[in-house]
């Protein structure tokens, strides 16, 4: 198993860092091999991505979320993808450290000889300094998320109910409801529709190219 940790300082403040972190399906705009990052509710992502030029698909469960510190996941099944973001405001507060923490076990010869290689390491690097280019152009967050996942909450979806001002509309209940798409939840958590306030990039987001 390989473990990694690489950091980088973002000239934003750390809710507008954070807050773009929580927008998932954007990752692909800054994160290398990453084809599509799916969200399934609150704290399950489905990821589609190249690893050592081997396409691989995999769910992963979010099991430790706090605002403007920290999001912890794991993989589901398949090659063990864990890991850990973290968020300190530095510089009195206008400037964020993020650091990425994964724990990564290579899964057969081509991604063994890429790990020898340090293409894994070196491409987190590379994430992380894409992501601070696109989040320091556009200044200010695309979306954010806002509640909150404590450890053994994992599968709980929709328990917290908070939503960042500039998510979307997201709909939480006890009693099932139904998302914006019309997808309903009989389990009594958050409608699919729009991830209960996760604020996806629409049509009408700003976005800039990276």
């Amino acid at each position: 198993m390989t473990t990694m940790e690489k950091s980088v300082t973002v000239d934003v403040p750390v809710h507008e860092v954070y807050d773009q972190w929580t927008q998932f399906e954007s990752f692909p705009r800054f994160m290398q091999g990453v084809a599509e990052v799916r969200q399934l509710d609150d704290t399950h992502l489905h990821w589609r991505a190249e690893i050592a030029g081997v396409e691989r698909e995999w769910d992963a469960e979010i099991v430790d979320q706090t605002p403007d510190e920290r999001i912890t996941w794991r993989a589901m099944q398949g090659t063990k993808n864990d890991g850990t973001v973290s968020f300190a405001p530095v510089d009195g507060g206008s400037c964020t450290r993020v650091t990425l923490r994964m724990d990564f076990e290579p899964e057969g010869f081509a991604e063994k000889a890429g790990d020898m290689l340090h293409i894994v390491q070196s491409r987190v690097g590379g994430d992380l300094e894409r992501f601070k280019e696109f989040i320091e152009h556009a200044g200010h967050a695309t979306g954010g998320w806002r509640g909150e996942v404590k450890p053994g909450d994992a599968g709980t979806t929709g328990s917290t109910g908070a939503a960042a001002p500039a998510g979307g509309a997201g709909t939480t209940g006890t009693t099932g409801t139904t998302g914006t798409t019309g997808a309903t939840d009989p389990a009594g958590t958050a409608g699919l529709g729009d991830m209960s306030g996760r604020g996806y990039p629409t049509e009408d987001d700003t976005i800039p190219p990276v």
